[in-house]
């Protein structure tokens, strides 16, 4: 870890006073363990010149708990036989990572973002969000119909669908009311998670829902979907028919396995780059139509109104936004010196161009490295190293994608949206650093440069 004063090697040769001898007193000195000896001789010498790591900035009660625990270990795992194989693995027992729910039938669950790495979100931690709980629906009573406007109306079961060839791509998910805790009712104890943990990147696989329209036969004059769950809302939203027939999917696997329930299991419609809402879980019909088909969500629901007494409808893009996951509340920083900021990007639209980071308030950016690999519609991690003085700070992150859309301020968003919006937050975030290296969420509206 970069960041604060080196500490010191302890003493190998004591610390070796204390660990069970090879040898015994009543034990044969062989040439097995002669050499052994020295070997171990050799690697603590070795080890106990190195000095230890520098302090490391201090999560104090990170929701889902990173990757403090309790476990213990053996002081020297070279010496005890270790765990039996299993059929299911698991992690590691000092590694404690959770998603925060809320909400019972009606509810959701958040990724814990800052304590994750790489871009692909673990699948029993990808975040949730239901409108009637999860339902268990079995496999093989499963059933996907698709009518309307087409020449055959057809019926498949889970085996028809799995019979296509399939297809597999990466893309982030997101709900469109992602953000909120970062726009209104702003609190400065805010983690990544608890602002921006309703979004997640998964490897998603099925058939193409354009391969499944060409054999019912789309007719002429037909330009909607409507797409239809089978929980116990009934979640039901229209889908324009171009979406439908350019990347839109028909998915049941997710990370190379099937679908969580919790995901849509056993299969669901996935819309990439678009808003959760659309991607409807728990797929069962999927009717051609002429018009939209004008919902419950998407005319009570999922519908913003606009400061001008106007309403943004059928909003489907999720815009470029990013986060800085550290450092960030409650993260303390030990000392001055040099720290990796870190967070991940995304956008709806394409591939993230860039990142810009700000340690100053936004009165100057400065270009943020990508990390491999950068992919379309698909979370982006970006790093850039700061030196801190000890001075306060306030740290910001600024995504740009290859459309050359630009994350707005808060300010900015809310001219255009208004205080009260309900949907699709992707103004920047930003987060104050104090003079003793305490983190929190600026919980305020600024206008950056």
């Amino acid at each position: 870890m970069l960041g604060g004063n080196a500490g010191t090697g302890r003493d190998m040769d004591n610390a070796s006073d204390d660990a069970p001898s090879a040898a015994g007193p009543d034990v044969e000195i062989t040439r097995r363990t002669l050499l052994a000896g020295a070997l171990g001789a050799a690697g603590a010498a070795l080890v106990g010149a190195i000095p230890t790591r520098a302090p490391v900035a201090t999560p104090a009660a990170v929701p889902g708990g990173g990757s403090q625990g309790t476990a213990a270990a053996p002081p020297d795992p070279t010496r005890v036989p270790g765990s039996a194989t299993r059929a299911v693995g698991e992690r590691a027992p000092f590694v404690h990572l959770a998603r925060e729910p809320a909400g019972l039938v009606v509810g959701h669950s958040l990724t814990p973002l800052q304590d994750l790495c790489g871009t692909i979100t673990p699948s029993d931690l990808h975040f949730e969000r239901h409108h009637a709980g999860v339902p268990a629906i079995d496999p093989a009573q499963y059933r996907l119909l698709i009518h309307g406007l087409v020449e055959r109306p057809l019926v498949f079961t889970l085996a028809d669908l799995q019979r296509f060839p399939a297809r597999s791509r990466t893309y982030f998910l997101e709900c469109s009311g992602n953000g909120r805790a970062g726009y209104r009712g702003m609190s400065p104890a805010s983690t990544p998670q608890t602002i921006d943990g309703l979004t997640s990147t998964s490897e998603w696989t099925g058939v193409p829902l354009a391969t499944l329209l060409r054999e019912a036969g789309v007719r002429p004059g037909a330009r909607w979907l409507l797409a239809e769950g089978s929980d116990a809302a009934v979640m039901t939203r229209s889908i324009p028919l171009t979406k439908a027939l350019d990347d839109a999917l028909v998915a049941y696997g997710q990370n190379g396995e099937p679908l969580r329930p919790e995901q849509g299991y056993p299969v669901r419609l996935f819309l990439p780059g678009w808003e959760g809402n659309a991607n409807v879980k728990w797929l069962r019909r999927i009717k051609v139509g002429d018009e939209a088909f004008m919902t419950r969500e998407e005319t009570a629901r999922y519908t913003d109104a606009l400061p001008q007494e106007d309403a943004r409808q059928f909003s489907f893009v999720m815009d470029a936004k990013s986060i800085i996951t550290f450092p960030a509340y409650p993260t303390v920083l030990p000392g001055r010196g040099w720290w990796e900021i870190r967070g991940i990007a995304w956008s709806g639209r394409g591939r993230i161009a860039g990142v810009d980071v700000s340690t100053d308030g936004g009165a100057t950016w400065t270009a943020a490295v990508l990390q491999e690999p950068v992919l379309p519609i698909a979370h982006t991690r970006f790093r850039h190293l700061w030196e801190w003085g000890g001075a306060p700070a306030t740290l910001m992150s600024r995504a740009r994608d290859e459309t050359g859309y630009v994350q707005p301020t808060t300010a900015v968003l809310r001219a255009v949206r208004g205080p009260g919006t309900g949907y699709h937050y992707n103004n920047i975030r930003a987060w104050d650093v104090d003079a003793a290296g305490r983190v929190t969420f600026a919980a305020r509206v600024e206008a950056p440069a």
